[in-house]
């Protein structure tokens, strides 16, 4: 058969090519729309992926997903010679492509900075973006928008009831002393336990640059302090005897 001939080209034309590729748009903007709804807490929280990342995700989901409910339209109609769509693709085997793929982009936004982790909600927040394109792509409309509306609630409101719950938050300190001076564990571990902090075992590391100490730990609060949790440490750090400089952050983010 020639593939250019005109009859065959028209296929591509046809009403039933256009049904499909009209309920195809209407399955990518549905999806776009709630991956923008789910895009906007991050962009305006000024986080790397925003509306447009997470309206990429959602909809590229669905595309690849809706594809498998047309197989009968591949091609312009050329397989529509009685196979089936089973037979054709295993849509499991393309629901674990896309989420292959969406692991390689949720991994580039996790960063660590020292003790630091920062970029994990939005890791976890594009891994559902995806979630949601599957959902629609397979026409669960109604779960779509309810992962759609959880998750951005979570995103928006989870932080807030997070630091109303008892906790430990943790903190990380770099403290570097006055050439000469001394720490020992016992003299920090003290200084922390009349703040209301303890220890993180195994997480101290100690270094010495021309003279001078310079002392990484991290400590966990006895209780959840607020926003009151790193100045309450860092403001009695002044008072240390031979403190030359001190860094105080949060452990995780």
């Amino acid at each position: 058969m020639d593939l250019l001939d005109l009859p065959h080209l028209l296929r591509y034309w046809s009403g039933l090519q256009w049904q499909a590729n009209v309920l195809m748009l209407l399955h990518l903007l549905g999806a776009g729309l709630l991956g923008m709804v789910l895009g906007y807490e991050r962009a305006f929280h000024g986080r790397a992926a925003g509306m447009r990342t997470y309206a990429l995700v959602c909809m590229a989901s669905t595309g690849l997903i809706i594809l498998l409910a047309y197989p009968q339209q591949w091609f312009g109609g050329l397989q529509a010679g009685g196979v089936s769509a089973p037979t054709l693709v295993d849509p499991t085997r393309v629901v674990q492509g896309i989420v292959t793929g969406i692991g390689f982009l949720c991994a580039g936004v996790i960063m660590k900075e020292g003790m630091n982790i920062s970029g994990l909600t939005t890791a976890a927040s594009i891994w559902s973006s995806c979630s949601i394109g599957v959902m629609v792509g397979m026409g669960f409309y109604l779960a779509a928008i309810s992962l759609t509306l959880l998750s951005a609630s979570l995103m928006m409101w989870g932080a807030k009831l997070e630091s109303r719950l008892p906790s430990h938050p943790a903190i990380a300190v770099m403290l570097r002393g006055e050439k000469g001076r001394e720490f020992s564990q016992e003299e920090l571990a003290s200084f922390s336990r009349e703040l209301g902090y303890f220890f993180a075992p195994g997480s101290m590391s100690v270094a010495c640059t021309e003279g001078c100490e310079e002392w990484h730990f991290v400590c966990a609060s006895f209780r959840n302090y607020g926003g009151m949790t790193l100045t309450r440490y860092s403001s009695r750090l002044k008072a240390m005897p031979g403190v030359l400089e001190y860094r105080v952050t949060h452990a995780r983010n």
